[in-house]
């Protein structure tokens, strides 16, 4: 299915791309150009604006719904276990309250399909075909299909190219940012939060993950270290830098599920559970990360529980069908309920047979449960980089959808997909 209903691929790629990768260099974007390979893209597709107000709505809603999902879970240990939870977070996430409401998670980032909708064919389940219904009758543009594909609720990252490289790009191109107000989220959220250190996996070395932690503490307005997760010590829940110093609250851009892998962990999660540690993105983020909690809310919507009738709507129009079993004969999405980057992600065709999988990214499937969902392809765009298939991210910043992310490479977004900026016209 065509991207160019939707989408408008606009500009040319400059002759002068080496002083342009410099200039974002310098604004804190620096790995638009990575071991020689281009990852941003010279161009920007544009969405129209009734159709960004549509996303933006969709994903308030739908922040609304997993949130009272996660309230649902909290405590229901049967849960935690349909949806992933390794056993050693399970104390933490029982013994801490959870945040007021939208706050569970202060950032995260929605991933959406955002296409034509299907100009033939019926739609294959009862669920669909209210969404359909729902698409036709109230959306500004009839033609346009919204479904999330999943929820980045723990560490997303593309924070960098949505709130520096996209407002940069969309300028030079002529058209609207709508992620101008990301910065004053994350003060927002970070004053709230008051982390006294930022933390991730190879600091100084590991370009994106470090450029990513270094933009957000200088957007949050804070005086903070910035440390490498690697040089922390644990002792008996008191957690110290490579220097010896206590750490109180920390901003981690470490997906808590790998506690359960990581030498360390266990003692990690219990700093938190013992109240030594202020782990922020807070506790109970990892139920919004867990693709178990599509099924939970897609269950939820089925069986008619939790839900209003607002809330039912907005779960039929935007989301997939999706389960904890394979139920579905074909057409379908099989991921871990923790991959990341594509890494695990099989995609399955009308007849049930593979037809597509991940082979770049780090399949987590032997270590977590799998989800399976109703597949929904991207979106194709013609691009100076070739044809390739767009995905829309939305991050949501201390409870507010406020900043879009595109990235574009084959059906599957893995690793090796580019950056897009997206802007509205």
């Amino acid at each position: 299915m065509s991207g160019a209903d939707v989408f408008e691929i606009v500009g040319s790629p400059s002759p002068g791309r080496e002083a342009l990768v410099e200039e974002l260099r310098g604004l804190g974007f620096a790995w638009a150009d990575y071991e020689e390979e281009r990852y941003w893209i010279d161009q920007a597709a544009a969405m129209d604006a009734a159709v960004y107000e549509e996303l933006e709505q969709a994903s308030r809603r739908l922040w609304s719904v997993f949130d009272k999902a996660v309230r649902y879970v909290h405590r229901r240990r049967d849960l935690y276990e349909l949806i992933g939870i390794p056993p050693v977070l399970w104390n933490m996430l029982d013994q801490m309250p959870v945040a007021d409401e939208a706050k569970i998670s202060r950032y995260a980032r929605f991933d959406f399909a955002v296409s034509a909708v299907k100009a033939e064919g019926a739609a294959e389940s009862e669920a669909e075909a209210a969404a359909e219904g729902a698409v036709q009758a109230e959306n500004a543009e009839p033609g346009v299909s919204i479904k999330l594909l999943e929820l980045n609720a723990d560490t997303p990252t593309g924070y960098v190219e949505a709130s520096i490289a996209t407002p940069w790009i969309c300028g030079r191109t002529g058209l609207r940012s709508v992620n101008g107000s990301m910065p004053e989220r994350v003060r927002a959220a970070w004053a709230a939060e008051q982390p006294d250190t930022a933390a991730c996996i190879a600091y100084g070395g590991h370009l994106e993950d470090s450029g990513t932690i270094e933009a957000l503490v200088k957007h949050s307005g804070r005086e903070m270290r910035l440390v490498d997760c690697l040089d922390l010590s644990i002792d008996d829940g008191l957690v110290k830098d490579g220097e010896g110093s206590p750490i109180g609250r920390m901003f981690a851009l470490y997906p808590k599920e790998w506690m359960s892998v990581d030498d360390g962990g266990e003692a990690l999660a219990y700093a938190v559970e013992s109240g030594q540690l202020k782990l922020f993105n807070p506790p109970h983020a990892i139920l919004l990360q867990s693709k178990g909690m599509m099924a939970v809310v897609w269950g939820l919507y089925e069986l008619g529980m939790l839900y209003g009738e607002e809330e039912r709507e907005a779960i039929a129009r935007y989301m997939l069908p999706t389960y904890n079993k394979p139920v579905f004969s074909g057409d379908y999405v099989s991921k871990s309920m923790f991959g990341r980057e594509g890494g695990s992600v099989r995609m399955y065709g009308r007849g049930g047979e593979l037809e597509l999988q991940d082979e770049e990214g780090y399949d987590t499937s032997d270590l977590f449960p799998v989800v399976y969902q109703k597949r929904a392809d991207l979106p194709h765009v013609e691009t100076c980089e070739g044809e390739l298939h767009l995905l829309t991210g939305m991050f949501v910043i201390d409870g507010v959808p406020c900043g879009l992310l595109g990235r574009a490479g084959g059906l599957i977004t893995g690793n090796a997909s580019h950056f897009i900026a997206l802007g509205v016209k």
